[in-house]
């Protein structure tokens, strides 16, 4: 990775204010994202990675949020700078969400929602060429029909390959895929993730990807982080960290993976839930559920010491 990331994450807090008083369902998270790289953001539903993603550049619901720590993109910073936040909407960095169907307007074609995202003033033939080539690149058999449909006109598969085409619109330097495949099925979600990572590698696009599944991981990622109740707990290469798991968590999520093996155990779980934010433990947020914790992690929160190019956030690994 270069010694200067593309994205700079340090010590990110997110503190939203309720009816009830200030929740801040990410305490502290740190990452790093490198120019042409592929990083992973996994854990379970709650573990604050959406809201991680979404603050980067302040998208709702963030926007009323309270954010602190860093986050600079290519060396600008985006929480005390409004022109570098500016920039990056515009096109430093692009979101695809896991909900096609719900990001997309019903009532406007696929031309006119991906028009909006390309930079003004372009001239009306080379908005159509363009929308066309962006079709044809996420790999729609039948781009002129595809970007004259509406929505419901297209499989989901399709819809998301559209959404791809809006991120890739404005030729960002980072995509952030949020569960990008969760609502399809798995022959469309593996023909999604390939045509993402070949557009990535082609463009030299870094791709920051949110999701639980761990065989996507293995099969697209080069790094991987593993995020607990707001703060990640383990870091490093994704071949690392998947074939020698430091932290009690991780060993968790891999136990957990459905295998076909007969000489593997029953799948297993993991006791317990993800706490809401608000009613994190005073000390190691996974110590209640923990087959590994000692009496020091109901009350010491771990720091996340980085060796060898891996980082471990555990009292008793």
């Amino acid at each position: 990775m270069d010694a200067t990331p593309l994205l700079e994450v340090e010590n990110l807090s997110v503190t939203f204010r309720t009816p009830g008083g200030e929740v801040t369902p990410v305490p502290g998270v740190s990452l790093r994202v490198g120019a042409g790289e592929r990083v992973a953001l996994v854990g379970e539903s709650g573990c604050g990675k959406s809201v991680t993603a979404l603050s980067l550049t302040a998208l709702p619901p963030t926007d009323r949020a309270r954010r602190g720590g860093a986050i600079r993109f290519a060396g600008r910073d985006l929480l005390g700078d409004p022109k570098a936040l500016r920039a990056a909407r515009r096109g430093g960095i692009a979101y695809v969400f896991q909900d096609p169907m719900a990001s997309l307007n019903p009532v406007l074609r696929v031309r006119d929602q991906i028009a909006e995202a390309l930079p003004a003033g372009l001239p009306r033939a080379a908005r159509r060429a363009r929308i066309l080539d962006l079709l044809g690149d996420v790999g729609l058999p039948d781009p002129v029909r595809a970007a004259d449909a509406f929505p419901c006109e297209l499989s989901g598969g399709q819809c998301q390959r559209v959404m791809l085409a809006m991120a890739l619109a404005a030729d960002p330097r980072l995509l952030v895929a949020d569960e990008p495949t969760t609502a399809l099925d798995v022959t469309t979600q593996r023909r999604i993730l390939g045509v993402m990572d070949g557009l990535a590698r082609q463009r030299g696009m870094a791709v920051l990807l949110i999701t639980h599944n761990l065989g996507i991981v293995a099969n697209y990622m080069q790094r991987l982080y593993v995020m607990y109740a707001g703060r990640i707990v383990e870091s490093g290469p994704v071949r690392d960290v998947l074939s020698a798991p430091h932290h009690p968590y991780t060993r968790g999520l891999l136990a957990a993976v459905p295998s076909l093996r007969l000489d593997k155990p029953r799948l297993q779980d993991i006791p317990g839930t993800v706490p809401p934010p608000g009613r994190f433990p005073a000390g190691c947020a996974f110590a209640p559920r923990c087959p590994r914790a000692v009496p020091a992690c109901a009350t010491a929160v771990p720091p996340l010491v980085e060796a060898g190019g891996r980082a471990l956030r555990c009292l008793n690994p």
